[in-house]
């Protein structure tokens, strides 16, 4: 069941009520945009709909009028603009097999998930195999916290689309002068920041936790930086996304603040939690968790070399300590400075 409201505007179809979404939701209903906001559990969606608010994932922040709650899949696709996928990335294929034979051939598919496929494929590898080249497709993706979005302060962030107007439609519908957005075709670059830069964090988490400094600290942002873009152009990306928002950027963010889960993990880590208890802790899902194998397969069939990525899903696995991590890395080789 949905609250009503009163519009003349089409609605977002937005699917994943975490914080996430919520706060995407938020953004839109700033710019008069209203929002059906789904989610897949019945009692979370009758919560949120009763108390006006998503208290579980972005407490403290209550609805306005123009979001509405539902746990009605079909439902959330009633007239609208277009769809907003932010769900995790371990849910984002079944979400879209679902959507597929709903949605009319000319209704727009925005993501704002970051991550790999349980299957190795990148997001937009997914979604254009399962929607098809001609519909008009976008990733939502830079450096951006949640509860930052939902109050408003200053964020900027890229969309990518290879179809112009809908890029255009997006930029009108979320950009005003504390949410900037920047626009890019490259949907290969976008996706491959926003998934490395998870298990990156997970890496300067592990560092900061043992007290390693600073100046480790930023060899990891920078050496990990590298991987990223080794990955990326082995991908089909464009080099000069990597120094942006949607890589650069967020792995800066990701990497040096204590509101992303990522990088908490690897603090927990490194300070001698193991992996599956620092994950409990934090009580949602640490996308880089699950990422590292994932990048770590995917860098094999590039024949693409990740050491930064792979030693953290050593660590992950329970292999080797983070001490015997932090070794195996500073016995390399030197290589080319930057990639």
């Amino acid at each position: 069941m949905m609250t009503s409201f009163q519009s003349n505007e089409r609605p977002v179809a937005l699917y994943g009520a975490g914080s996430w979404g919520t706060a995407l939701a938020f953004q839109l209903v700033r710019q008069q945009v209203p929002v059906h906001l789904w989610t897949n559990e019945p009692a979370h969606a009758a919560q949120m709909a009763a108390e006006r608010c998503n208290n579980l994932f972005l407490p403290g922040h209550p609805f306005p009028d123009l979001i509405r709650s539902t746990g009605d899949f079909e439902a959330t696709l009633q007239n609208a603009r277009y769809v907003l996928v932010a769900v995790p990335s371990n849910g984002f294929r079944s979400v879209l097999e679902m959507l597929a034979p709903l949605l009319a051939p000319d209704t727009g598919v925005l993501w704002a998930t970051k991550g790999l496929d349980p299957s190795g494929e990148m997001l937009h590898e997914v979604a254009i195999s399962l929607l098809g080249k001609k519909r008009p497709l976008a990733v939502l993706s830079g450096p951006s916290f949640a509860r930052e979005v939902a109050i408003g302060l200053p964020t900027a962030v890229v969309i990518a689309s290879t179809h112009p107007e809908f890029a255009e439609q997006l930029a009108h519908d979320f950009n005003n002068p504390s949410f900037r957005t920047y626009p890019s075709t490259d949907l290969a670059g976008v996706g491959t920041g926003g998934v490395v830069k998870n298990v990156l964090a997970i890496a300067t988490g592990i560092s900061d936790g043992m007290n390693l400094g600073a100046n480790a600290r930023c060899a990891l942002i920078t050496r990990g930086l590298a991987e990223m873009t080794r990955l990326g152009l082995a991908l089909g990306a464009s080099s000069e996304t990597f120094t942006g928002l949607a890589c650069l950027g967020d792995l800066v963010l990701t990497a040096t603040d204590d509101q992303s889960r990522n990088r908490r993990l690897g603090l927990a880590i490194g300070k001698g939690a193991t992996p599956d208890d620092a994950e409990r802790e934090i009580g949602q899902v640490v996308e880089g968790k699950h990422n590292a194998r994932q990048l770590t397969a995917l860098a094999k069939r590039c024949n693409v070399e990740m050491p930064i990525t792979e030693m953290v899903w050593e660590v992950l696995q329970n292999k080797i300590t983070s001490k015997e991590a932090l070794e195996a890395l500073l016995s390399r080789e030197p290589h080319k400075a930057f990639y």
